[in-house]
C-alpha cells in the first residue's frame, strides 16, 4: 500500500488488488490506521468502494464531517472517478457512452444488464475512450457517471467485451482483473480546493502490453 497524500481530513492511497476497500478485518481502513500510526479507534471512513480484485487510487475521510462532505460530492456527481480497463475484444466505436438498466442477483453475487424496467432495475451510465489496441485486446479509459456494483464489468461484458481475467463475467483469460482506479478528482472537504490524484497500474499483466500507450496518454 502506498500513501499519496494525507492531512487531518483525508488520506489518499493506492489500494492493492485483493484487499477489501471496506472496514472489515484486513481491509483498507485497518491498514491505513496502522500506516498512520493510529489505534483501532482512529477515524478512517469509507467514502467510495472498489471491488476486492481492483486496485488503484482511493480517498478515505479522517473525520465524520469530511466523510459527509465527500459523500455528498459522490451523490452529486462532482466526485469524478476514472478507470483504466483491458477488454477482451475491441469496441466498435473508439469512444462512446454505455447507458443501461442493471439488476443484481444477490445469490450469484453478479450484476446483469436488463431491458425490463422495475423496482430492482437501476440506471447505470459511463463513458469510455479507447487508448490502444493490441492482440485483440483494447485499453480503455472510463469515466463513471453512476457507481453501481460491478457496473463496468457488467456493462462491457453484456456487449461481448469482458475485462481480461474476469471469469465471473465471461472472460476467456485467467490472471489479474484488468481494471484499475486510475484517477479521482474532488473538492477538499475543508479548503474546497479541487484535487486530482492519478496513478498508473502496475507493470504486470494485463497492463504490460500497453505500457507504451500509458506513457503517452
Amino acid at each position: 500500500m502506498e500513501l499519496l497524500y494525507t492531512d487531518n481530513r483525508i488520506v489518499v492511497c493506492l489500494k492493492p488488488a485483493g484487499v477489501l476497500s471496506t472496514d472489515e478485518p484486513g481491509g483498507m481502513p485497518e491498514l491505513l490506521r496502522r500506516a498512520l500510526g493510529e489505534d483501532e479507534t482512529g477515524c478512517v471512513r469509507v467514502v467510495h468502494r472498489l471491488d476486492r480484485p481492483v486496485g488503484g487510487v482511493m480517498v478515505y475521510a479522517r473525520s465524520r464531517m469530511a466523510d459527509s462532505i465527500l459523500s455528498r460530492q459522490v451523490q452529486a456527481h462532482t466526485f469524478e472517478k476514472d478507470y483504466l480497463a483491458v477488454l477482451e475484444g475491441i469496441p466498435d466505436a473508439p469512444e462512446g457512452v454505455l447507458a443501461d438498466l442493471l439488476t443484481r442477483d444477490a445469490a450469484k453475487k453478479q450484476t446483469f444488464v436488463t431491458h425490463t424496467p422495475g423496482p430492482d432495475a437501476r440506471p447505470a451510465r459511463l463513458s469510455y475512450r479507447v487508448l490502444g489496441v493490441k492482440d485483440g485486446r483494447a485499453l480503455v479509459r472510463i469515466r463513471l457517471e453512476t457507481g453501481r456494483t460491478h457496473q463496468i464489468r457488467a456493462q462491457f461484458s453484456s456487449r461481448g467485451l469482458p475485462l481480461c481475467g474476469d471469469r465471473k463475467y465471461g472472460a476467456q483469460s485467467d490472471g489479474p482483473l484488468g481494471l484499475w482506479s486510475y484517477q479521482i478528482a474532488f473538492f477538499h472537504p475543508q479548503t474546497n480546493e479541487r484535487l486530482v490524484f492519478a496513478h498508473d497500474p502496475p507493470q504486470a499483466e494485463p497492463w504490460l502490453a500497453f505500457f507504451d500507450t500509458l506513457k503517452e496518454k
